[in-house]
C-alpha cells in the first residue's frame, strides 16, 4: 500500500519513495519525515516493507536482535525499490552497509522509558507480584534491579496497541515502553510513570530517527541534510560508539543515554551507560562528558572502561 501527497504546485522530480516498515508507529515516523521533505518542496510516496521482525514474532535475541527491524530496508534501498528509508535508530545496526549513508538523524523525541500501568500507579506504587511485560532484556534488567525481584516480569512481543491492551485486559499489570512511541502515536496521556535517564538508562539511539539513503544519490542526500540535527547526532553518535565497542547487539542488556547541554564555552555531551546481568544480580554504570566534536570518541572510551570493569562478562552471560 502507498500514499502520496504533495505540498507545492511548483513542477517538481518523481516522488522521492520512502521506505517503512507497516507498523502504526513507524508509518507515523515515516509520515513525520515525509511532511517534513514535503515542506521542504520534495513529493513523497509512503512504500511499506515487511521485515524480518515483523514475519517472526520469537524473542529478538532468539533472532538475532540488532537489524532483523532494518535489513529488510536497506536491501529495499540497494534494490532501489526505495529511496529513502526510515528507521527507529535503536534497531539499526551499528554497522555501516555499503553503498548506504545515515543522511539524517533529525530533531529527537523524548529518549525515556515510561510505564502504562492499571489504576494510574507509578513503579513504585506497583504491589509485589505485580505482573508487567516487556520485550527488552535491558528493561528486565533494570526492572530487578530496581524492585529487588518482588515483580513479576513477563517478556511479550507486539505493537504498542497490542501491549497497552494487555493491561486493559488485566492480563498483566503494567507494561514498559519507549515514551517517544507513544508520544509518536498521540497516546502520551495513558504514561503513568516516565524514568530517570541516567538511572533507568534508554537503549542508544532510543526516540531518535536515523534516515538512510544510498550515497550515490546526491540530490537525496542534500534533500536529508536540511532534516539532520547536531546535537541529536553527536549525542547518538556517541551511544551507538558505546554499543558497538562493547561488541554487543541492540538485544544486550545495556544501555547508553547522552545529552547535550549549552554552556558559556560550547556544547558539552554528558554521557551515561549501564551493562546489566538480565537477572539483575550486577551491573556496571559509568558516566563520562566531553565536547560534541567528540562524541564517537567519548563513545569508544567509555566502551573501553565498561569492559575493563567486567562488562563483557555481563554481556557473555546473556549469550550463554
Amino acid at each position: 500500500m502507498t500514499s502520496t501527497t504533495s505540498m507545492t504546485s511548483t513542477p517538481m522530480t518523481a516522488a522521492f519513495r520512502v521506505g517503512t516498515r507497516r507498523s502504526a508507529l513507524a508509518l507515523a515516523q515515516a509520515g513525520h519525515v515525509a511532511a517534513a521533505l514535503e515542506r521542504a518542496g520534495h513529493r513523497c510516496e509512503l512504500v511499506e516493507v515487511t521485515t524480518e521482525g515483523d514475519r517472526n514474532r520469537a524473542p529478538l535475541a532468539t533472532i538475532g536482535g540488532q537489524g532483523v527491524f532494518t535489513g529488510a530496508l536497506r536491501e529495499a534501498l540497494l534494490r532501489k525499490e526505495i529511496d529513502v528509508a526510515v528507521h527507529s535508530l535503536k534497531d539499526l545496526p551499528t554497522q555501516d552497509a555499503d553503498g548506504i549513508v545515515l543522511a539524517a538523524v533529525p530533531p529527537r523525541e523524548d529518549p525515556r522509558d515510561a510505564l502504562v500501568a492499571r489504576d494510574g500507579l507509578r513503579l513504585a506504587d506497583l504491589p509485589a507480584g505485580a505482573r508487567v511485560g516487556t520485550g527488552s532484556p535491558r528493561r528486565l534488567a533494570l526492572l530487578r534491579l530496581l524492585r529487588e525481584y518482588d515483580l513479576e516480569l513477563v517478556e511479550i512481543r507486539g505493537n504498542v496497541d497490542t501491549r497497552i491492551r494487555k493491561v486493559r485486559d488485566g492480563e498483566l499489570d503494567a507494561v514498559v515502553l519507549a515514551r517517544a512511541g507513544l508520544t509518536r502515536l498521540g497516546r502520551s496521556e495513558e504514561i503513568t510513570d516516565s524514568f530517570d535517564p541516567t538511572a533507568f538508562v534508554p537503549a542508544p539511539g532510543q526516540g531518535a530517527l536515523g534516515i538512510e539513503c544510498r550515497n550515490a544519490d546526491e540530490d537525496v542526500v542534500r534533500a536529508l541534510a536540511g532534516l539532520d540535527e547536531t546535537r541529536t547526532r553527536a549525542a547518538v553518535t556517541a551511544e551507538r560508539a558505546v554499543l558497538a565497542g562493547i561488541g554487543a547487539g541492540c538485544s544486550a542488556p545495556m544501555g547508553a543515554f547522552a545529552e547535550a547541554t549549552a554552556g558559556a564555552e560550547g556544547d558539552t555531551l554528558s554521557l551515561h551507560a549501564v551493562v546489566a546481568a538480565v537477572d539483575g544480580s550486577a551491573s556496571v554504570r559509568l558516566s563520562t562528558s566531553g565536547s560534541l566534536g567528540d562524541a564517537e570518541e567519548l563513545g569508544r572510551q567509555l566502551a573501553a572502561a565498561l569492559l575493563a570493569e567486567g562488562a563483557s562478562r555481563l554481556i557473555e552471560e546473556r549469550v550463554t
